[in-house]
């Protein structure tokens, strides 16, 4: 019987070497953070989701046949090696995947990474933003919606009753309706306006303290 995932992983010893190893060179440009620092939160807020979400729903695309030449040989390669610790592609390594049922087989995952159109992204991916501030994309999602809506006023953890509003279709020529033009320059007021609270929000939050009781200052 083949070893599970746990075993498989309880087997590794310290001095073990990687089978693959691929380089991209020097990568690292390490600068100094204290966390807790405005420089801390002004880098992990702004640049890194900066990056995060800079073109992570676009795939290279090939340029001339070699190039696609190029990437099917890559998918064809990556459809037998393993892309998670439940990827059935364990199986040719003497191994059984983390929680393995049967029916599995190498060459058979329907991971995202054997797919031809999530071969390469331009740009960070999301892994970046677990390792250095441990919140994937959604995370960060998140973070900006409940800062919107207090900024706003509203509450981000508020229970909202689900039968609060009912939610019917609107059929042509309801009286109630208004033209689309008149429901675009709403939704445009509308925008403007949160816009302009956010911005005050943040006007606010950022301007100087100049009262006279400041700690460190005399009176």
């Amino acid at each position: 019987m083949l070893p599970t995932w746990d075993e498989a992983l309880d087997a590794i010893e310290a001095d073990d070497e990687p089978m693959h190893v691929l380089s991209f060179g020097d990568q690292v440009d390490p600068k100094g953070v204290l966390g807790g620092t405005d420089r801390a939160d002004h880098l992990i807020r702004h640049y890194l989701t900066k990056y995060l979400t800079k073109s992570i729903a676009e795939t290279c695309e090939a340029g001339n046949q070699r190039q696609k030449d190029h990437a099917d040989r890559m998918l064809e390669a990556l459809r037998y090696e393993p892309c998670s610790p439940t990827c059935p592609n364990w199986l040719r390594y003497g191994v059984q995947p983390k929680n393995a049922h049967p029916g599995q087989a190498p060459g058979r995952c329907r991971g995202k990474a054997h797919k031809a159109e999530h071969l390469g992204y331009p740009g960070r991916r999301v892994l970046v933003s677990r390792k250095w501030s441990n919140k994937t994309l959604t995370d960060h999602r998140a973070d900006r919606r409940a800062w919107a809506l207090e900024a706003l006023g509203l509450s981000a953890t508020e229970n909202v009753d689900p039968n609060r509003y009912t939610w019917k279709p609107v059929r042509p020529g309801d009286p109630d309706l208004p033209p689309l033009g008149q429901r675009l320059l709403a939704a445009i007021a509308d925008r403007q306006r949160w816009r302009e609270l956010l911005a005050e929000h943040q006007a606010r939050q950022e301007a100087p303290d100049l009262s006279a009781t400041t700690e460190g200052r005399a009176a």
